[in-house]
């Protein structure tokens, strides 16, 4: 495939970033990256990347610089502190925060990109590990439509679904609604396997049949299957979804607006963080209702397993 003329910026390589820069160097970007942990650099070297020794120089050396990265306070690092994408920024360049953070914070953070000439969109993703490595993600943008038609050629080589939801910070609250519905699902998918699993109903034929019914969800087709396994690697980590879900409960409290069954999954996933899985992946629910129950729905012999 023929080079694309925008060089591209990416700054961490976690689950997501590491497949979603690679997927951006195999639609024929020039990609540089940096990430905090070095070894994972050197991971993207092997595929073509090239590598950076700060966000400062990422920014220095391409058209378009992509963030994807933890929480609010690392974005701000990366982008607003010493060594930071603005301080290595040319006016027109195009700053991309994929991350999942507080609306209010992107909007800050735009402010300050623009007074230095820099253009700034908020677009988080859903589609988790898998829509990371296989480029379909969905991405929802915030910011000016035209800044999002330049890049959309980078975003199509990540997702298949980009909608551009409004102003800066739009996207990032379209993201929380996502976060809303994927809890909420999570949590509908659990305790429809407790109850199969407490009635003595067979659960993969329970699956089969509700994952093609009208209470299907993404958590039901991707996470129950894994649960079945005894896989409750992360995909998307408790502890990620946990602060996705502050955010949310945040902003839903500064608009006075009442989210229960959010409050309650928030409160679930608080318990198995209580019990050491704040990095297994977000299907780990599961086992706060085993705890309530007293059922055995994660097979204990893969536990064990993973504990060899």
């Amino acid at each position: 495939m023929e080079p694309r003329s925008l060089r591209v910026g990416f700054i961490g390589l976690g689950i997501m970033g590491r497949s979603m820069s690679r997927n951006i160097h195999r639609a024929g970007f020039p990609v540089t990256v940096w990430n905090r942990t070095a070894s994972k650099m050197e991971e993207a070297a092997k595929w073509g990347a090239e590598t950076a020794g700060s966000p400062k120089e990422v920014a220095a050396g391409s058209d378009v610089v992509i963030t994807i990265v933890g929480d609010t306070p690392d974005v701000r690092e990366v982008v607003e502190g010493p060594e930071g994408v603005l301080e290595g920024a040319r006016p027109g360049t195009i700053l991309i925060d994929m991350s999942t953070i507080s609306p209010e914070a992107t909007r800050q953070m735009a402010r300050r990109a623009a007074d230095k000439g820099v253009h700034m969109l908020d677009a988080p993703v859903s589609g988790g590990d898998i829509g990371a490595r296989e480029g379909t993600l969905s991405i929802m943008v915030g910011g000016d439509e035209e800044v999002l038609e330049k890049v959309r050629p980078v975003l199509e080589a990540m997702g298949k679904n980009i909608v551009h939801c409004g102003p800066v910070g739009a996207g990032q609250t379209v993201k929380a609604c996502n976060q809303i519905l994927a809890g909420i699902n999570l949590l509908a998918m659990v305790e429809a396997l407790a109850f199969a699993k407490k009635a003595g109903v067979d659960l993969e034929k329970m699956l089969q049949v509700t994952t093609r019914g009208a209470g299907t969800s993404w958590a039901l087709e991707n996470y129950a299957p894994r649960v079945l396994k005894g896989d409750l690697d992360p995909g998307f980590s408790v502890r990620f979804q946990q602060k996705d879900l502050r955010i949310v409960l945040t902003e839903a409290e500064r608009m006075n607006l009442p989210l229960v069954g959010t409050a309650v999954v928030n409160q679930l996933l608080r318990s198995v963080q209580a019990h050491g899985g704040d990095e297994l992946g977000t299907q780990a629910l599961i086992t706060a209702v085993e705890r309530m129950a007293n059922l055995e729905l994660v097979p204990k012999k893969k536990e064990k397993a993973d504990s060899d």
